[in-house]
């Protein structure tokens, strides 16, 4: 189980506290979750990088800060360039408004400093 927290822990860049209670409290739900996760985030007919772009820009459209920093965390594990994230937030843009593109912008601007 530590080897998927270490797997967890590169492909979102920090492990959230709630996955490693999980394991502690219930090894049977965090084995399928940690299934799922590996499933959802292998390459596919998208690659690992492509997914981890829809993923910022989703969390961006949400405003969730946690998910938009551990998701670019990963990102740049997966080495997805500053120019990808930003056409994603694009996206997010055109679908979900200026609030989420600013959101993402200033979170990807912060991240690099």
């Amino acid at each position: 189980m530590e080897e998927n927290l270490k797997s967890l822990e590169e492909k979102i860049g920090k492990v959230p506290v709630i996955f490693k209670e999980l394991k502690e409290m219930n090894p049977e739900l965090y084995g399928k979750v940690m299934g799922l996760d590996q499933m959802i985030w292998d390459d596919g007919a998208l690659s690992r990088q492509t997914k981890k772009v829809i993923a910022i820009a989703i969390a961006a459209a949400l405003r969730d800060r946690h998910a938009v920093r551990a998701q670019m965390a990963g990102a740049q594990n997966l080495g997805v360039k500053k120019e990808e994230i930003e056409e994603g937030l694009r996206v997010a843009f055109l679908l979900a408004g200026m609030p989420a593109y600013v959101y993402g912008k200033t979170a990807l601007e912060e991240y690099i400093k």
